[in-house]
């Protein structure tokens, strides 16, 4: 079915879709002639880090609206062994947050792409600044309440 062609696989959370996200997904699109993104299920995240805020379902329509993959699949777990063989992956693209975490792939021959994030975004990051921002809301709507005394 891919004869001939570069497959190329990349996936992530998606949590709070942002530049850093699409910049991966359109560098791994250049790597190759067929695209597949895997949006991990809010099981996986969960046995590794905080709920994603976004739920699954809505993370993979977000994917699957974009136009640089191909295919958009669920992902159930961080060991990408069986969907390399399945698929016959030939490039796997990941975030440089889990550098050297994916290098065992190469032993099946497939080469391996740690995507420089670099600083800035991120889920966390728009997370902590959400949060900060709402609270300093709080802080300023409590500020301007005109503080009524009580009636004795």
């Amino acid at each position: 079915m891919f004869k001939g062609k570069t497959v190329v696989y990349t996936s992530g959370t998606f949590d709070m879709f942002h530049i850093n996200h699409l910049k991966m997904i359109n560098y791994a699109r250049g790597l190759g002639d067929l695209l597949i993104v895997g949006v991990s299920t809010d099981e996986l995240v969960c046995s590794y880090k905080a709920k994603p805020a976004i739920p699954f379902t809505e993370r993979l329509q977000i994917v699957e609206a974009l136009k640089g993959p191909d295919i958009v699949i669920p992902q159930h777990s961080l060991d990408h062994t069986e969907i390399v063989k399945k698929l016959h992956i030939d490039v796997f693209v990941v975030g440089d947050d889990w550098y050297g975490k994916y290098d065992y792939l190469q032993d099946l021959g497939v080469d391996v792409f740690y995507f420089p994030y670099g600083n800035g975004i991120s889920s966390t990051s728009l997370k902590k600044s959400i949060y900060e921002s709402y609270n300093q809301s709080l802080r300023v709507e409590r500020e301007a309440k005109p503080i009524i005394p009580k009636e004795e």
